[in-house]
């Protein structure tokens, strides 16, 4: 299947990825970053899924004749019209709140629409992404799933047996729905060293999962101008989904609910997306704060000092969802990936990088907390200072950029441009909040590194600023340069930029991030990657900033209609074939969309 023919449920702790054709292909318990038991998404069948749908399609694996979300609920409908009648499965996964000891439950309920309709069911449970094959036994009416630390327990009417198809071991179901009747299926995780899990009712799951969602939707705050109501809808489903990916008990957010989904089918930038990346903290910040998701906001920021608690000199660039270190990369060869696309990755090496970058995009997101009223402990200065001091030491070192260069380093201007930023915003803590600080030293090295970045970061006999110093190169991320105030929208060195990056970096009518055969091959990697969404909404917020706003909106509504049918847009598009590339939901796209659409609306 398609990236886009997937959905997304979640519960607040995890997400599953339900495809078209009723399968649940991707599912990691209980954390988003736990080995998966569903991993089919990046293997084949026998990595483990569950799949429930007519048998009248079963082996053309035709799709849904329709699906949706039930209003803003993260509780997917997809109905299938056959021969027999017709029929809907409702897939959830009831939010579990802030214990991290709560059980995850997968509900999926069968409902006859009209006639009556055959159906079948199989289930696969394969722990540590597709690894082991669980022992299986039936225990007071329900199927246990045991290996290692791990079980799984359904719970359903329907008699099941163990079968083995195309030599895997399956357990399947064949039943029949009549117009009316319902049938349900649970699955829920346990530790398999502690006491069953007591299953929730399904019917009360679904009803309380649609209670919550909606509740939470009350606190929106958005309203789209005149002519473009459309947007409000799109920006709700992004926070909806942005909700989705965070991590209840910590406060953190997840890059996307998936690993090693290919930036390029059949190449080798495939990375795990299941971890909390710090630049993502401003953006994040100024989607959930601009449209009424303070407590979220707060939840964030807590998770940012927590997780940036210690040496500065040993600030990561990500951290686990509970604010792990060691998020060693490894790779699991036998999975055959995601439409061939190999290796397929778990953990990221890109966390010991260096990243200047990231002491900047820390210092902003801290700043826009205090901004907005949500942070006053002593200890967020205490721990701003510490960061500020290391910034002053090293913003002249070479880094990786905010794009993980696995080549040499370099010095990329923006993360010169963010480091200016962080000292920037130190000053203004001081100017405007009152807050103890060297504010002459810092003013002075704000100037000095706003000049060097002028004078070796600026082609001027191309009017534009370039990927790094001497660089022939252009980066996307340069489009970030007005909008931390490093120059006004207004200044022709910003206008020539952005007019450079979108004419130089243009994949029909999106960005790259940066073209890697740039430079002799700036990355290190063979191949090349999709157009990246988030920096095609940057250039829609760069175009309104430098005053064509016409074409601002044009752009916002083509990557309106790049969305799957349910509102989730992955990391990138791959242009020529019409299709999305890497790991999905992505965080930073709806966070892209939610913040453009804010800027054009004038929020």
């Amino acid at each position: 299947m398609l990236i886009e023919d997937y959905a997304l449920l979640g519960d607040l702790h995890t997400a599953a990825l339900v495809g078209r054709n009723g399968a649940i292909d991707w599912l990691c318990l209980p954390r988003f970053d736990s080995p998966a038991c569903f991993a089919a998404l990046v293997g084949d069948a026998d990595a483990g899924l569950f799949r429930l749908a007519p048998a009248a399609v079963w082996e053309t694996d035709v799709g849904a004749t329709r699906r949706a979300y039930r209003g803003d609920a993260l509780v997917l409908d997809s109905e299938w019209d056959t021969p027999d009648g017709a029929v809907r499965v409702s897939d959830l996964m009831p939010p579990r709140g802030s214990s991290p000891d709560s059980a995850p439950d997968l509900v999926r309920i069968v409902e006859g629409v009209r006639g009556r309709v055959p159906m079948r069911m199989e289930l696969r449970v394969r722990f540590d992404y597709g690894h082991i094959v669980p022992w299986v036994r039936r225990v007071h009416g329900q199927t246990c799933f045991v290996a290692g630390p791990d079980s799984l327990w359904l719970t359903t009417a329907v008699r099941t047996e163990g079968a083995e198809v195309d030599g895997a071991l399956t357990t399947r179901a064949r039943f029949e729905v009549a117009a009316g009747e319902r049938v349900a299926f649970v699955l829920t995780y346990a530790p398999s060293y502690g006491p069953a899990p007591r299953p929730v009712h399904p019917h009360a799951a679904l009803a309380a999962t649609e209670a919550f969602w909606n509740d939470w939707l009350r606190r929106f705050s958005f309203a789209a101008p005149a002519g473009h109501e459309h947007w409000t809808a799109a920006v709700r489903r992004s926070l909806v989904l942005l909700k989705a990916l965070t991590h209840a008990p910590t406060g953190g957010i997840v890059a996307a609910a998936t690993t090693s989904l290919p930036e390029q089918l059949g190449g080798p930038r495939n990375w795990d997306y299941r971890y909390c990346w710090l630049r993502d903290a401003t953006m994040t910040l100024q989607a959930l704060i601009g449209t009424g998701y303070t407590a979220e906001a707060k939840a964030w920021r807590e998770w940012l000092l927590r997780a940036v608690a210690g040496d500065p000199a040993d600030l990561q660039i990500m951290y686990g969802i509970d604010g792990t270190r060691r998020l060693t990369e490894f790779e699991l060869g036998w999975l055959a990936g995601y439409a061939g696309s190999t290796p397929v990755r778990v953990g990221n090496a890109a966390s010991g990088q260096f990243q200047l970058d990231v002491w900047g995009e820390v210092l902003d997101g801290l700043h826009l907390a205090r901004e907005h009223g949500i942070a006053h402990e002593t200890s967020a200065w205490d721990v701003q200072r510490a960061l500020l001091d290391h910034l002053e030491s090293h913003w002249s070192d070479p880094d990786n950029g905010l794009w993980e260069i696995r080549g040499p380093q370099r010095h990329f201007v923006h993360s010169k441009v963010m480091a200016w930023a962080g000292i920037d915003r130190a000053v203004q803590a001081v100017e405007r909040f009152g807050l103890d600080g060297p504010v002459q030293r810092w003013r002075a090295l704000r100037a000095q590194i706003h000049a060097e970045v002028c004078e070796r970061g600026y082609d001027a006999g191309r009017t534009t600023f370039t990927q790094f110093y001497g660089s022939t190169g252009l980066d996307a991320a340069l489009l970030q340069i007005p909008a931390v105030g490093f120059l006004p929208w207004d200044d022709p060195r910003v206008v020539g930029t952005v007019e450079a990056v979108q004419r130089e970096l243009d994949h029909d009518g999106f960005l790259l991030r940066y073209d890697p055969t740039a430079d002799g091959g700036v990355d290190g990697l063979p191949g090349g990657e999709g157009a990246f969404l988030a920096c095609t909404f940057w250039l829609a917020d760069a175009l309104h900033g430098i005053g064509r706003a016409g074409e601002a909106e044009r752009i916002f509504e083509r990557l309106l209609d790049l969305r799957n049918d349910v509102g989730i847009l992955s990391e990138e598009w791959d242009a020529v074939d019409k299709r999305q590339l890497g790991n999905t939901p992505q965080a930073f796209s709806h966070v892209g969309l939610v913040n453009t659409a804010r800027r054009l609306s004038g929020c």
